[in-house]
């Protein structure tokens, strides 16, 4: 989630376990441990695929926050002048708030490396976006009234069962359209076909749906508030034919490892030469990847792997009109919004429902 998101959880969780004790202290002291792991953006791992694949990484790990919480607690037990604070209490304190900011980030699409230092793919269960303010707002007005009262612990536990409250319904949500979904998947053999199902940004309400399908994609909005409308398929090429040549270079493999087999593959004219470019399916929502990566340059036949990566623009329809329109259809199953309204029809292979 974002840092602000991050901070607010970290400033309840903080008022909830301490602020009958500490006060506004410990919402202040929440606040600041909930951004810490976010401080590795400030690293520069070398390249654009290097920066993307490691956020997230030893500083999300829950091995590392679980010893830096158990570090902390001991600490400050032995200085602290408020010996009404146990060192259970204090190791609650800084556990809850450096280990929820990773899994918070475990429940959207980005995902986390929770084990590191073992090599395996950074775990994401998406539930929200990345930015949602209906997860946000009940942590800001718990703490906002915690600080201007002085009495935080009341209204941050409030806020912060408000929150929490709202994961539930994300989950209730995400198995009503994995429900909705699953029919249509089945009817066109794709049940066991891997797949995608993430809230569009800043809601729960409607639904991408992304399944790889071999050499192909296909794509689908799905909302709550559909009823029997039937979700719609429209299928997309992945550019497969180049998945070969992209696996070959390290950053290829690399991004593999971070995305899987949500990866698109094109060539693209960029600096004067063509590149071979790795597209992440996941983020962003369609026509609007922000995650798109140089890999290698064309000399004659032979694809040469450059020497840094550059993470490279999205083309698509203007944002602000794209929101405007999902916003539209939240509530709404009709008139009929597809993902080819956002994406270059150049990559359209076919509608397989009634976009």
């Amino acid at each position: 989630m974002d840092s602000m998101t991050q901070a607010a959880l970290g400033a309840a969780i903080g008022g909830a376990v301490l602020g009958r004790r500490l006060g506004r202290k410990a919402v202040l002291l929440g606040a600041v441990l909930g951004t810490l792991p976010d401080l590795d953006v400030i690293i520069y791992y070398g390249d654009a695929v290097a920066n993307v694949t490691q956020h997230r990484g030893f500083s999300h790990s829950l091995f590392v926050l679980a010893g830096l919480a158990t570090a902390l607690a001991l600490l400050s037990a032995r200085l602290s002048r408020t010996r009404e604070i146990s060192p259970a209490r204090w190791g609650a304190f800084f556990g809850l708030v450096l280990l929820t900011h990773p899994l918070l980030d475990a429940l959207t699409t980005y995902g986390t490396q929770l084990w590191w230092p073992l090599d395996v793919r950074p775990a994401a269960w998406p539930h929200v976006f990345i930015i949602d303010p209906l997860y946000t707002l009940p942590l800001l007005g718990g703490i906002a009234v915690a600080l201007i009262s002085g009495r935080a612990a009341r209204p941050a536990t409030w806020g912060l069962a408000l929150a929490c409250a709202y994961l539930v319904l994300a989950v209730g949500a995400r198995q009503l359209v994995e429900a909705r979904i699953e029919p249509v998947l089945a009817e066109r053999g794709l049940e066991q076909a891997p797949r995608l199902i993430q809230p569009t940004p800043f809601n729960i309400l409607l639904w991408r749906v992304t399944v790889i399908d071999g050499e192909r994609y296909h794509e689908a909005l799905v909302g709550v508030f559909d009823g029997d409308s039937a979700p719609a398929l429209e299928t997309y090429a992945r550019g497969a034919e180049l998945e070969a040549e992209a696996l070959e270079s390290r950053r290829g493999r690399r991004l593999d490892w971070f995305a899987g087999p949500f990866l698109r593959f094109e060539v693209r004219e960029y600096g004067g030469s063509d590149t071979l470019v790795a597209t992440d399916l996941r983020l962003g929502f369609p026509g609007f990847h922000p995650f798109a990566f140089t890999l290698a340059t064309r000399e004659g036949s032979n694809w040469r792997p450059v020497a840094v990566s550059e993470q490279l623009a999205s083309a698509g329809r203007n944002r602000r009109e794209a929101l405007t329109r999902l916003g539209a259809r939240l509530l709404n199953p009709e008139p009929r919004l597809c993902t080819s309204d956002f994406v270059s029809h150049r990559w359209l292979i076919a509608p397989t429902g009634p976009c």
